[in-house]
């Protein structure tokens, strides 16, 4: 069986603000996790190139140890602290860009960005230094509250964006929250999108569906004990399991809240 660890982060930075600090990373510690991979042996690869390796070569052309990095939102500090760590180690990554809520997104600009972003140009220049642009919804929405006719904007305004801006094909996307429905994912497929991510802090198996792969969180708390038992596989750690087991309650909610809404709306 292929298991390979996807990681997730968001800021990394030595003063994140309030809002970004639960899932902020200390530029010293995340230069210590990607040099523990690069000891280790494990080879970096995008989202992109996984999910072409697995589903379509059956897995033949992985490496030995595969392992994805990837950010969300798209933060300016992935520009000042974490690229200049991933061209050091040679390391290709995948950020997952929220469109509205880029730096210069201008007459685009939409949501609320939590802190200072990503400009185009940088995101241009990330994206010529072998970073894969993905996908991140306009707005950074709970996609799976939306009606059908603005969650299919929020996935393919963002995809058009991105794709204009950064001048290249758009394959992957995550979730925002990590929140999806089958609802969500068959949309995200007539998007135009072949492989999205979630989190559910699980490591990723060719069994799981490619629409929905499994991400670990690498967030303020993790310790390199924790950070090396995920990506070893060896176990999951106690707090992601006590996140996965909060996640699957979580998604009976939404579905009932998404539910009570639509009878609502036809009433």
């Amino acid at each position: 069986m292929i298991r390979v660890p996807i990681l997730m982060y968001h800021s990394i930075s030595e003063r994140p603000n309030p809002e970004t600090k639960p899932l902020a990373v200390h530029p010293s510690a995340f230069a210590e996790q990607l040099s523990y991979l690069k000891e280790r042996g494990f080879t970096p690869l995008t989202v992109a190139d996984l999910v072409a390796s697995v589903h379509r070569n059956n897995g033949r052309s992985l490496p030995e140890r595969p392992v994805v990095v990837t950010f969300d939102d798209g933060y300016a500090d992935f520009h000042s602290q974490a690229l200049p760590v991933l061209e050091r180690l040679g390391f290709p990554a995948t950020v997952f860009l929220t469109s509205g809520w880029v730096r210069d997104a201008g007459k685009d600009a939409a949501g609320r960005p939590l802190d200072t972003m990503l400009t185009w140009s940088q995101a241009r220049e990330a994206a010529s230094c072998g970073i894969e642009i993905g996908g991140h919804s306009h707005s950074h929405p709970q996609l799976d509250q939306l009606p059908d006719d603005l969650l299919r904007q929020e996935l393919r305004r963002n995809k058009a964006l991105l794709e204009d801006k950064i001048g290249a094909p758009v394959a992957t996307m995550a979730y925002p929250y990590g929140y999806s429905s089958g609802r969500v994912r068959r949309e995200v497929r007539r998007a135009g999108y072949w492989a999205a991510c979630a989190v559910s802090n699980a490591i990723a198996a060719d069994r799981h569906d490619v629409l929905a792969l499994p991400r670990l969180t690498v967030a303020e708390g993790t310790s390199m004990g924790m950070f090396s038992r995920a990506v070893e596989g060896s176990q999951v750690p106690l707090i992601y399991m006590r996140q996965r087991v909060l996640t699957k309650g979580y998604a009976v909610v939404r579905r009932t809240r998404y539910g009570l809404r639509r009878v609502r709306g036809l009433a």
